[in-house]
């Protein structure tokens, strides 16, 4: 179990992922219907004392001080406007003043924030990314066909956009990464061995893709809350002939329960034969009857019987 600088735990592999310089943090924004009335009210006023300075300086009564006011409160007015941002469900705004992270909007609503800064939208909602199906040799060296699904959502704005150029980008790679690892450290069949296989331990080999794929995206502000293998096969090269391995081994395994069942019921049988006392057999005799009961109880077809008119040993 290795320690990653990031702070995840992965059995068996190191992930050397360069630690976050940078945290999310709120920003302080003011009511936007607030602002929003504001600005309208400096700019009607504006209008309004424009028209009235122009009079004044028509009739020659001053005024110019008054168009210079005007032009002022109409301009702040509609700087004001720039300020206003809505942030809708499930999405957040990272703002930026001259190149310097300020804060997130997360706060669904109307807001007004600096209008001088740049926001930046970053989707919060929950995403679903599909790998492709990729051809990889597992660890016995056999090639297969595997294809995964992660669902992962930002969980820290600031590192989804200054950390990495493209997280959603990002995040794929890093998928299509952990999953060849996963699927070349363990075997596609484990064939009996006591040892992990992709095919006959799948929840445990999820959560290792799971715990692998968090600590390659955790630096860009990533939460993984699922990854499953939906695509699990041999390469079509050998397919037929693991098919076939299956298939003896499937054969193998019910020939010996049939075996050990026939042998009980061979055991059972002498055994009621001699507590009962019905006929009395000699090794040769036993030994004779052990091998008949054997063909009829193991043999794959129907036996054809033969009646004995005579006495026991013709």
């Amino acid at each position: 179990m290795t320690e990653t600088s990031s702070g995840v735990a992965i059995e068996g592999a190191v992930v050397d992922m360069p630690a976050p310089r940078i945290e999310e943090q709120p920003v302080r924004a003011a009511n936007g219907f607030v602002m929003l009335g504001i600005a309208v009210v400096l700019v009607l006023a504006g209008l309004a004392l424009l028209i009235v300075g122009i009079v004044m300086l028509a009739r020659g009564q001053g005024g110019l001080w008054l168009v210079v006011l005007t032009c002022l409160a109409t301009l702040a007015g509609l700087v004001l406007f720039f300020g206003l941002t809505a942030v809708a469900p499930g999405e957040a705004r990272v703002v930026q003043l001259l190149g310097r992270y300020v804060g997130t909007l997360r706060t669904p609503g109307f807001q007004w924030v600096n209008p001088i800064t740049v926001r930046r939208r970053v989707s919060t909602r929950i995403r679903n990314h599909e790998t492709d199906v990729t051809k990889v040799n597992d660890a016995d060296g056999n090639p297969i066909q595997i294809a995964t699904v992660v669902v992962w959502q930002v969980q820290d704005t600031a590192q989804a956009v200054f950390e990495v150029d493209d997280f959603v980008e990002f995040v794929a790679i890093q998928a299509e990464t952990a999953v060849r690892h996963i699927a070349g450290s363990y075997p596609y069949d484990s064939h009996g061995d006591p040892r992990l296989s992709l095919r006959d331990n799948a929840e445990e080999i999820n959560e290792q893709l799971s715990t692998e794929i968090a600590a390659r995206v955790a630096a860009a502000g990533v939460k993984i809350i699922e990854s499953r293998i939906i695509h699990l096969a041999y390469a079509p090269e050998i397919a037929h002939a693991m098919l076939r391995r299956q298939q003896a081994g499937a054969v193998v395994a019910a020939r010996q329960r049939i075996v050990e069942g026939a042998v009980g019921m061979v055991e059972m049988a002498l055994d009621k034969l001699a507590e009962h006392d019905v006929v009395e057999l000699d090794e040769e005799r036993k030994a004779a009857m052990v091998s008949n009961l054997l063909v009829v109880l193991v043999g794959d077809r129907d036996t054809q019987p033969i009646v004995n008119t005579g006495t026991l040993y013709q």
